[in-house]
């Protein structure tokens, strides 16, 4: 199957693709994810993998970057104990992303 991000991440199984292909990664890394979790549906029998194209020296190695940020402060940000939480830390973490 080929499809954008968009339209391939809405509304539809592809139980029977075993590979994913993006090339547009989206600035919000959750639309990516979306797309990906096509292929992650009851009646996957296979292993999937996940290839993003990205072109060297563009704007795309940005945008990777920054959804990887993204990704990483969800992570640091669930892991916190809300007693111990240094918010100027996260604040500032959030504000360069």
């Amino acid at each position: 199957f080929l499809l954008s991000t968009k339209a391939g991440g809405l509304g539809i199984n592809l139980t029977s693709a075993s590979v994913i292909i993006l090339h547009d990664i989206d600035c919000n890394p959750y639309n990516d994810k979306q797309a990906e979790d096509r292929c992650h549906r009851v009646g996957q029998t296979k292993t999937v993998e996940v290839i993003k194209l990205i072109s060297a020296d563009s704007i795309e190695v940005g945008m990777f970057k920054t959804a990887q940020q993204k990704l990483q402060l969800e992570k640091d940000m669930s892991k916190i104990d809300e007693d111990s939480i240094d918010w100027a830390m996260l604040i500032t973490k959030a504000l360069e992303v």
